[in-house]
This record gives structure tokens, C-alpha cells and sequence, in this order.
């Protein structure tokens, strides 16, 4: 499944409108992203139960202000609409095959009890 473009218009509506989605904050002058670009494409060609997503920096500023990027590439995982991972950085094919994995198997039932511990 190739990848979706998030914008401000329908992110919300893609990352809580599927279980798993990964968000590739990125830019087109950024080296690095254009280096990791490849392998976020063959995740999402092996994964096409997980919604693979990017979003370009400099279309999108409101959007990487609202989710507080620093640093590009930033890759975000969600599941069932919430943030369960966030690090900047280009993530080789065996890491990003690692996270995918994890948040397949996270248990949500934990994962929404530490959330509301932690808002409390």
C-alpha cells in the first residue's frame, strides 16, 4: 500500500480512523529524510495493515508546530489514535520493522490505563 500525505485537513481523520499508523515528518531539502524515504515505502508495501504517513514540514508548518517537531525526520507511531512513539531520526529497516511489530502488540487496555494515570 504506498503512502498517504497527512495534512492539517485530514490527520486527525487518519490517525483515529485506523488501528495502526506510522507519520513521516519530513522535508524535501532534508538529506535524511530522502535517504530514509525508501525504506518507509517498503514498510508500507510489507505492511499494508499499517497506514504509512507523511508529512511534508515545509507545506504542513501548522501541523509539525502542533506536534511539536524539532528535528526531521521525526517518526511517529500511533495506535487507535493515540501517540505511543516519537523519536527524530531516520530509523534503519531493521528498527522500523521492530516498531511496527511492538505497536501491533501493544495492549491497548494498559497503554489507555497509563494515559489516564498520567492526566490525572
Amino acid at each position: 500500500m504506498p503512502t498517504q500525505t497527512l495534512t492539517q485537513q485530514n490527520f486527525d481523520e487518519v490517525i483515529g480512523g485506523n488501528d495502526v499508523v506510522l507519520v513521516d515528518f519530513w522535508a524535501s531539502w532534508c538529506g535524511p529524510c530522502r535517504n530514509f524515504a525508501p525504506t518507509f515505502e517498503a514498510s508500507a508495501e510489507q505492511h499494508p495493515d499499517v497506514v504509512h504517513a507523511k508529512v511534508d514540514t515545509e507545506a504542513e508548518q501548522g501541523l509539525a508546530a502542533a506536534a511539536n517537531i524539532r528535528s526531521i525526520p521525526t517518526i511517529m507511531a500511533f495506535r487507535e489514535g493515540i501517540l505511543v512513539f516519537s523519536q527524530p531520526g531516520a530509523l534503519p529497516p531493521a528498527a522500523l520493522e521492530d516498531l511496527v511489530t511492538q505497536v501491533q502488540a501493544l495492549d491497548m487496555d494498559k497503554v489507555r490505563e497509563q494515559v489516564a494515570a498520567a492526566q490525572e
